[in-house]
């Protein structure tokens, strides 16, 4: 027991770098009522942690579309245990699966496959009918909630009535994928890359092109035609994909992960005001606030305070009471 838990805890590679690996199932759920994985309601459950921002992603979505009554979301406990994610009843997660009455996520991923090898991620997409994994890549499941329910869900909550063409318009999808690879390589992964590194090298070769990518945010909300959003008047994917990072920076990267060269409240100004307009938005544009009640504060500084500190072999876990407040009012 005490070999595998180290090894679901040990992130970094020999050389000190933490490097993610790629998700196992990627199938899609279509529109196309002839497709393997048809669009259907009440057919499949999204699991997930509310620590995890590549989860909180799925959630987030799953809110703005106004899924809720379509795909079933189950919660499982953000603490990492020694065989991987599991059900406990604490931090708002159920106390174990309802379908089939499991424990452990992996229990999921060895009834999909019993052979396989690899680790048990968030999110993950079940098929109830089927009975296996559809999906487990948090970009791709996004993508699929965009536009493949659209047609269980109201006229005005489809795509394609969506002010400026949804969340992954035609016209901005160049742009939106160029800016989605390199946040995802230096900011979401970037402060996992920093945090999770084992060696003075791994951590100096992650922390400074970090920051130089959020200097890089905060220039480009400077430019014309990139604001309130990330591009434009709307929302859009990379303001989805960028928000679920931001919202833990300053409460558990920037202390936990050693992320601290700056903080975005104190020293980025543009980037702090956009973060904050969509956490305060209650509006219809963020269907009476999505990011709000998709965001846990408390659970990230304990989420990651308990990665490290297994990582490291420590069983204390004293959560700091900073910084205060968690985000700045709308009006700072």
């Amino acid at each position: 027991m005490a070999e595998q838990e180290s090894q679901v805890h040990r992130h970094a590679d020999a050389d000190g770098h933490f490097r993610r690996k790629d998700s196992a199932f990627r199938s899609t759920v279509s529109s196309n009522p002839d497709a393997e994985f048809p669009a259907e309601r009440d057919r499949y459950v999204l699991y997930l942690n509310y620590g995890c921002p590549w989860a909180h992603r799925t959630n987030l979505v799953r809110s703005l579309k106004g899924l809720e009554n379509i795909i079933q979301l189950v919660v499982l406990d953000p603490e990492l245990g020694p065989e991987g994610w599991f059900f406990s009843g604490r931090w708002g997660s159920a106390e174990k699966d309802p379908l089939y009455g499991f424990t452990k996520l992996s229990q999921f991923y060895f009834k999909a496959q019993p052979d396989y090898q690899g680790r048990y991620t968030v999110p993950m997409l079940w098929d109830k009918r089927k009975e296996t994994i559809v999906n487990n890549e948090s970009g791709e499941i996004i993508r699929m909630l965009y536009t493949e329910f659209d047609h269980l869900l109201p006229e005005e909550l489809r795509e394609a009535n969506r002010p400026g063409g949804g969340f992954y318009p035609a016209h901005l999808r160049s742009e939106i994928d160029a800016m989605n690879e390199w946040v995802y390589h230096k900011i979401n992964n970037g402060v996992y890359k920093t945090g999770f590194a084992t060696t003075q090298e791994a951590y100096d070769a992650n922390v400074y092109p970090l920051f130089e990518a959020l200097d890089r945010v905060e220039q480009h909300l400077a430019q014309p035609g990139h604001q309130p959003y990330l591009f434009g008047e709307n929302i859009t994917e990379a303001d989805i994909r960028l928000y679920t990072t931001i919202c833990r920076f300053d409460v558990a990267y920037y202390l936990i992960f050693r992320c601290n060269l700056k903080m975005i409240r104190h020293d980025y100004p543009l980037l702090d005001r956009w973060y904050r307009r969509l956490y305060h938005d209650e509006t219809q544009r963020t269907r009476g606030g999505a990011f709000k009640k998709t965001t846990f504060f408390g659970i990230y500084k304990f989420n990651y305070l308990k990665a490290l500190g297994k990582r490291s072999g420590s069983t204390q876990t004293i959560i700091p009471a900073g910084p205060f407040p968690d985000i700045l009012p709308l009006e700072a």
